[in-house]
């Protein structure tokens, strides 16, 4: 759930302030899905972690100058991609986050608010047992993530998983919002593949 501009103000205020609650509740919420984006884009697990190390301290050490023109969330994960974009030109390589072709109609599988215009059945009911099942789709949902190229990937957790604004997405990425969108409805459309894969295996 995105967080309200005055909590965030005194998140960043606690920040600024070397409160270890604070910086622990935000590494809490950020660090995995930083360290999986990072990933994509560096595709070895060692650097994304030294990357995204050098990102938290340049965030300890730059939150006193933080104006607020952009989500806490989104200034984060703006410097994270901009460390990953200079490790990877240093080495010689480049990331492109553009999307190929056009939607391709893949907007049928979502309704105006991007949402999914069919839920898979696990979601109908819960119940414990279904509880469980779900943790373990979880991780397999995890793993496609994972399995997504580059800019899917990037455009799917900072879109869906950390809900930050298009605005803010297409500047951390230097994409158009439709090329955002497109990369969006790919992202969404491989993992429903890949869960309803795993959900008709389990009714065999």
């Amino acid at each position: 759930m995105r967080m309200n501009m005055a909590d965030e103000t005194a998140l960043v205020a606690q920040l600024a302030t070397g409160d270890r609650a604070a910086f622990d509740c935000v590494y809490r919420k950020h660090n995995a899905s930083m360290l999986r984006m990072c990933e994509g884009m560096i595709r070895n697990r060692a650097t994304s972690e030294e990357i995204v190390q050098d990102t938290w301290i340049a965030v300890l050490k730059g939150i006193g100058g933080f104006e607020g023109r952009s989500s806490l969330a989104g200034w984060i994960f703006a410097i994270l991609v901009n460390k990953a974009r200079s490790r990877v030109q240093r080495d010689g390589r480049m990331i492109s986050f553009d999307g190929e072709g056009e939607d391709d109609g893949l907007a049928a599988a979502f309704d105006g608010r991007g949402r999914w215009k069919d839920m898979p059945d696990l979601w109908e009911t819960l119940t414990p047992d279904r509880i469980i099942e779900g943790r373990n789709i979880m991780v397999h949902v995890l793993a496609a993530i994972d399995a997504l190229p580059t800019a899917q990937r990037s455009v799917l957790i900072l879109r869906g998983q950390q809900d930050l604004e298009p605005a803010e997405v297409c500047s951390i990425l230097n994409i158009t919002e439709g090329n955002m969108r497109v990369l969006l409805h790919r992202a969404r459309l491989s993992v429903r593949k890949s869960l309803d894969t795993l959900l008709a295996g389990k009714r065999l």
